[in-house]
């Protein structure tokens, strides 16, 4: 894992965490550049061991070509004496020189490119670092002038009107609630006396009808009476 994804794993934890507990933006930015100090303070170490490590390479290469020729001479100088085995000795050791020496160059060449990516990598972060350093001012100051923003919001005359307003509204509401209540009230009043009078005249006409029956009956008693 490179030194920014890293960078990067640690900056979202620790930047979610503030934002969970609902931190200000400035203390966000402050925490993110501190943990890009950090990082970059590890990364410089680590970039000082590969190089480390690279130099112990090269001299690991560099003494055992030293000694492959060294026995390789000595393997000359052993022949050239009659002493045939100890030549060959002396070869098979120069021999195992050449393949370390060639087995730590190999892994020199490895080392070599991870240290320019760390290097690369470090020259980024601390590009990073410099452009949050330079935006940290304008971020504050936007900060402050939202700050300043949602303050006038609170206290500007326009949300006092707006609440006056609102009750005003409320209140509007309210009467016409009681306006419709009392036409409602009418209207059932209005319906009860039409009941009532409806019930009178079927009273008056039934008084009317039993009247004239009435009247009926005398006058026919009346009738019947005079003929006799």
């Amino acid at each position: 894992m490179s030194i920014l994804d890293r960078l990067s794993r640690l900056l979202r934890a620790n930047v979610n965490d503030l934002i969970s507990k609902a931190e200000d933006p400035g203390k966000i930015i402050e925490q993110a550049l501190r943990d890009m100090r950090a990082a970059y303070a590890e990364a410089r170490s680590e970039v000082a061991d590969a190089m480390s490590q690279n130099a112990k390479l090269e001299r690991e290469a560099n003494t055992n070509r030293r000694m492959a020729a060294e026995y390789e001479k000595k393997a000359e100088e052993a022949l050239r004496s009659g002493s045939e085995e100890l030549a060959r000795e002396a070869l098979r050791r120069s021999q195992n020189a050449k393949d370390l020496a060639a087995g730590f160059e190999e892994q020199l060449q490895v080392q070599s490119s991870t240290v320019e990516q760390l290097k690369t990598q470090l020259r980024a972060l601390e590009a990073k670092i410099d452009e949050m350093e330079s935006k940290k001012s304008l971020l504050a100051a936007r900060q402050k002038t939202a700050q300043a923003g949602a303050t006038l919001d609170r206290v500007s005359g326009f949300d006092k009107a707006g609440g006056a307003m609102d009750a005003f509204e409320e209140m509007e509401q309210k009467v016409s609630g009681m306006e419709d209540r009392n036409r409602a009230m009418q209207d059932l009043r209005k319906e009860n006396d039409f009941d009532a009078q409806l019930k009178d005249l079927g009273r008056t006409q039934a008084l009317d009808d039993a009247m004239a029956a009435l009247k009926a009956k005398v006058q026919g008693e009346g009738g019947g009476t005079g003929g006799s």
